[in-house]
């Protein structure tokens, strides 16, 4: 994760609600995307290294293990920058071109110029990230196999050049849910203000649950109003275990015989019980000054050890020794 501000609720449903089980069933690598942060946040990096404390916090906090994980700082391991070097050399700049979010991206932060060689370049800086550490599979949703797609490209031409030294990365297609933010607007975005943050206390998500966009022709609880595409109903299937209850307010809802406070307090409640497990491991964390410092620099030790293995095997494949 790049980590250019908190964590929120679409994070969690997003990508660490998959992850978690994977650690059970594969010898996996999370790290803090620091680089990759700088691609469209390089005008303003003084929030970087704290945003990467605060969001390992929140892995460990939402269930991943270091002890069963490694988890490291991509910044830290500078052999992805070698090896997203050596495979620079050998692609084409009109694949970076064609990426779909490369466009998208630029139309949509129109007011940062990502005009760069670090922003065009990054889907070949995540191919260096996955390939290093020689994996199989990769975590993704549908909407993302396209993106990985350019990594297996990457890696046959790679081996088509200096021989098959590269593994293959394959999809591992999990379920990405998406949240709606609380202001009805489809993306849950930190620069939106639209998000609810998984360091948030109770209090702070009563007071964002209350204010959540609901169902704009219902002026009054008496009146029926739509449950299909009302942010609040969609949370409460994200989020509330009580199906039976969550039911019952679609169906007082639809008929107008229940009002909005009532269906956002039941939800509140469900998201503080949903988040307070994570707020204990967080704040238990916290009782340990450095311990998150401590974690990082272990991992990423491993991290450099197993890099640092590929990589000695590439220069041999370049043949880029001197000795």
């Amino acid at each position: 994760m790049r980590p250019t501000g908190r964590l929120h609720l679409g994070h969690l449903v997003g990508a660490l609600q998959n992850w978690v089980p994977l650690q059970d069933r594969h010898d996996c690598f999370y790290f803090v995307a620091d680089w990759h942060a700088l691609t469209s946040e390089y005008a303003d990096t003084s929030q970087t290294t704290a945003y990467a404390y605060e969001n390992v916090a929140d892995w460990i906090a939402a269930g991943l293990d270091p002890e069963k994980s490694t988890l490291f700082v991509q910044s830290l391991v500078p052999a992805h920058a070698e090896l997203y070097l050596l495979l620079s050399m050998v692609v084409p700049i009109p694949w970076l071109e064609r990426v779909p979010t490369y466009k998208e991206q630029q139309e949509a932060l129109k007011d940062k110029d990502l005009s760069t060689i670090g922003f065009l370049g990054y889907p070949l800086l995540q191919t260096a990230d996955v390939v290093i550490y020689d994996a199989r599979v990769v975590p993704v949703g549908e909407d993302q196999v396209a993106h990985l797609e350019l990594s297996r490209e990457v890696v046959r031409r790679f081996n088509n050049v200096f021989g098959e030294v590269l593994v293959e990365p394959q999809p591992l297609l999990t379920s990405f849910a998406r949240l709606p933010g609380l202001d009805g607007n489809r993306k849950m975005s930190k620069s939106l203000g639209n998000t609810i943050e998984l360091s948030d206390d109770a209090e702070a998500v009563r007071k964002k649950v209350m204010r959540m966009y609901t169902d704009p022709k219902r002026v009054r609880a008496d009146i029926p109003g739509t449950v299909e595409g009302n942010p609040v109903f969609l949370y409460h299937d994200a989020f509330n275990p009580n199906k039976a209850e969550v039911q019952d307010l679609k169906d007082r809802y639809e008929r107008g015989a229940v009002g909005d406070v009532e269906v956002k307090q039941k939800l509140a409640h469900a998201l503080n019980t949903m988040l307070e497990p994570l707020r204990d491991r967080r704040a238990a964390l916290a009782s340990k000054p450095g311990r998150i410092r401590e974690i990082l620099e272990e991992g990423s030790a491993r991290a450099r050890k197993v890099a640092g293995g590929t990589m000695e095997r590439l220069r041999d494949a370049v043949k880029l020794r001197y000795r």
